[in-house]
């Protein structure tokens, strides 16, 4: 999936328009938005830094939340390009429209390694729309279009897909390892290939699943969707653990591809069961480990995986070169529910060896809690994009950039 990147353009002097995802948390404090996790932004540091030391005259834009068409102070990006010049170390100016008169005026007074950041480009009611006269302005501000913002390629909008039919269009550096990893790195993975998916519905991942089956030795199934699988294969019952009836017909047609190609797929043989699960409040009740191939009681639910499932994924992974893991083992965002997930992030940790991509969303929030996110060979910056790639679908803010 080669692209044409920033390396393949001239940009001195030039305006160039970066789409870049700076969709980062923010918080009230003292009376003004701050900051709580600048990760986004120091992933677009290379690419930014690569720019300014050419003498781009670079232009940023990007969205934030979800405000629905229409400015909103909480969600403006103005605390970012504070955030921005402080990781720079020069100033970065900001525009209080992503386009109109003053960001018009304000790129075109850039002098070459000047950086200027625009506002929310989602307070436009048609960016999320690919709107063309939207596409057409943000275009009018720059000479070339560089997309950086991998998170946001699968959206088809004025800010990812539109503006490149009216700039020549080419990745950034963060754009490029996103590819290489999630996309050019699987076509011929180095093997024994072993994929982990977890996540909570069947209906949600069965594309990935079915896509990844076509290249992996073995697929590690965790999470609330592996317990259709266990119904299947274990004959267990579920109590009121993740299940739907119309589930068991798509794990079943996974199962039988997978034998088909001789494709090993595992699933947990025990679980963590609470009597009581309050997702908001972060609580449960009563807990306990069942044993191997357990039913679980009435009134009972599934929430982690357990130590023999553990053992049984890590045994596996131990063997593998390359591994891709997407989705949590368990209810993560409970502490007493982490374990799992925490566990098999360990356990791709210590295997020094292999190439371990993690594959975006809440994987990357697992592998930084447990503290070994320094030990992955690449973590992605996207959630749905990366699961969108994985699946082999064409990216809209991908296909928009010129082919090396």
């Amino acid at each position: 999936m080669a692209k044409k990147t920033i390396r393949d353009v001239d940009v001195s002097g030039k305006r160039v328009l970066v789409r870049v995802d700076f969709n980062v948390p923010l918080d009230e404090k003292d009376g003004a938005m701050v900051i709580t996790d600048d990760n986004r932004i120091k992933m677009t540091l290379p690419t930014l830094n690569y720019l300014i030391e050419k003498g781009a005259r670079v232009i940023l834009c990007s969205h934030l939340g979800r405000p629905n068409g229409k400015p909103d102070p909480k969600q403006s990006l103005h605390p970012v390009a504070d955030g921005l010049a402080a990781l720079l170390g020069r100033p970065v100016a900001f525009a209080s429209d992503c386009v109109g008169a003053e960001a018009e005026a304000k790129a075109n007074a850039l002098a070459d390694g000047d950086v200027l950041l625009l506002e929310n480009v989602r307070f436009h009611a048609t960016e999320e729309a690919n709107g063309k006269e939207l596409a057409k302005q943000l275009a009018a501000l720059a000479e070339i279009y560089v997309n950086d913002a991998f998170g946001s390629a699968h959206r088809a909008h004025s800010s990812t897909a539109g503006v490149a039919e009216f700039l020549p269009a080419v990745s950034g550096l963060l754009m490029e390892k996103e590819l290489a990893w999630l996309h050019d790195e699987l076509e011929n993975p180095e093997r024994p290939f072993v994929v982990i998916l977890g996540g909570a519905k069947v209906s949600d991942k069965i594309a990935v699943i079915n896509r990844l089956i076509e290249k992996a030795d073995t697929i590690i199934i965790g999470g609330g969707m592996a317990y259709t699988f266990r119904k299947l294969v274990q004959g267990i019952t579920l109590g009121k653990s993740l299940y739907k009836p119309e589930w068991e017909p798509i794990a079943q047609a996974a199962l039988d591809k997978a034998a088909a190609r001789g494709v090993k797929i595992l699933i947990p043989v025990d679980a963590l069961i609470t009597d009581a699960f309050d997702f908001d409040a972060k609580k449960l009740g009563n807990t306990r480990y069942t044993g191997v191939n357990e039913s679980i009681p009435e009134g009972w639910e599934g929430v982690d995986i357990g130590p023999e499932s553990v053992k049984l994924f890590g045994e596996e992974i131990a063997k593998a070169k390359t591994v891709i893991w997407n989705g949590p083992m368990g209810v993560f965002e409970i502490k007493e529910a982490a374990k799992g997930t925490f566990d098999i992030a360990e356990v791709i940790a210590a295997n020094s060896t292999a190439k371990n991509i993690i594959g975006g969303g809440d994987s990357v929030k697992a592998v930084k809690k447990a503290g070994v996110a320094d030990k992955m060979t690449f973590i992605s910056t996207g959630g749905g994009a990366s699961l969108e790639l994985l699946e082999g679908k064409v990216l809209p803010g991908v296909a928009a950039l010129a082919d090396a």
